[in-house]
């Protein structure tokens, strides 16, 4: 399933961009996308909280990404394209919750940081094998082939969460309910508006994925713009080298969560952005990559864990865990939807150098509320 969400984006913009578009045309169809998915997470996340058939809703999201590849290799068409990246947006919406609700179906509240763990591993170690794939087969046979294995991606990821026995699904663990309770009755909506750790934690991820959202993509159309080498080599090298750091740290986020915490593994992600942005500014070339896309795969690696392990903890007894976690990724999505297009358009007017600086400062207004209200967060974390 790896692939199917963060596989595609990269390519997207180099495929783009070789049909005649300018960067600032292809941040705003990636920015139309993330408005799509960020207006459908918590919509996606009641209804993953409501429904028995988890799985369903997973099937339903792989089946809408191979509908999208199909509609980006026909046409360039802008409002075609731009329907493709509605269409994966709403599906990614889904998956997220989906996959957290039925994690902690199956494994409840006491195994999910560790098994959420190792969910990541093997999310980033997916991704790995999904972009050394994409950039062989965009070298051999052309973009199109990266968007033909998304969709062969789309096919395994149904049949693998059909492998998973309904009946293993506890729903009421998987909302967040109390474990031994009998009531069903989950906690008002009011309950996220209520929860200071919750809206301060969506403030600090919306400031971290305004800069983060476009790095990537911008990072690819840099090293394109400056003619270094194959484009789909260059991109799913990045991704390649940035998702092997996630794979080992999901597993050290999952250790200092159990011993230390996750404030201080949150943190540390912050941090990493302002020194990638700075990084990238200087060294769009195949020796920037290492470093740059390191500092990504620590702060990446760090939340994919962290984020969903924290919400769980923050709103468990609730039965309103799979919603907080729809909340938490809207305000995280609104940061994510304007990047790409407040990066593309910064590039286009003044270069992609100061494009990153700008966009690595915004993880500034993370570390503040994060470190401003260390004392309410330390408790909750």
């Amino acid at each position: 399933m790896a692939d199917l969400q963060a596989g595609i984006g990269p390519f997207l913009g180099i495929f783009l961009l070789a049909h005649g578009w300018k960067s600032g045309l292809i941040g705003s169809v990636m920015t139309i996308g993330g408005v799509a998915g960020m207006i459908m997470t918590i919509p996606a996340g009641a209804l993953i909280d409501a429904t028995k058939r988890k799985r369903f809703y997973v099937v339903i999201s792989a089946v809408f990404t191979i509908i999208a590849s199909a509609i980006i290799l026909v046409t360039q068409n802008f409002w075609l394209v731009s329907i493709s990246q509605v269409a994966t947006a709403i599906a990614g919406s889904a998956i997220g919750p989906a996959i957290i609700g039925i994690t902690l179906g199956i494994v409840k509240q006491k195994g999910f940081n560790r098994q959420n763990g190792y969910n990541q591993a093997y999310n980033h170690a997916g991704n790995v094998v999904g972009a050394a794939l994409s950039g062989y087969l965009g070298y051999k046979f052309g973009m199109p082939a990266i968007f033909i294995l998304s969709a062969v991606f789309g096919a395994l990821a149904i049949l693998s969460v059909l492998l998973i026995p309904a009946k293993t699904i506890d729903d009421r663990a998987a909302r967040g309910m109390k474990e031994g309770g009998k009531d069903d009755k989950a906690s008002g909506i009011k309950v996220l508006l209520q929860c200071k750790p919750l809206l301060i934690l969506a403030g600090a991820l919306a400031f971290f994925h305004l800069g983060n959202g476009a790095m990537l993509p911008l990072y690819g159309l840099a090293a394109a713009a400056n003619h270094q080498g194959n484009a789909s080599v260059f991109v799913a090298m990045t991704i390649v080298i940035a998702q092997v750091v996630m794979i080992a740290t999901s597993l050290l986020a999952m250790h200092m969560a159990e011993n230390k915490g996750y404030w201080l593994v949150l943190l540390i992600s912050f941090l990493s952005l302002p020194v990638r942005g700075l990084l990238a500014a200087y060294l769009s070339s195949h020796i920037g990559i290492y470093p740059v896309q390191i500092l990504d795969g620590i702060g990446a690696g760090l939340q994919s864990v962290a984020v969903p392990g924290l919400v769980a903890h923050i709103l468990n007894g609730t039965g309103r865990v799979n919603i907080g976690q729809g909340a938490v990724m809207t305000v995280q999505g609104l940061g994510a939807s304007f990047s790409p297009a407040i990066g593309g358009w910064i590039a286009q007017s003044i270069g992609y150098s100061t494009t990153f600086m700008v966009l690595g400062a915004f993880a500034i207004g993370s570390i503040l509320l994060w470190t401003f209200f260390a004392k309410t967060l330390k408790e909750a974390c």
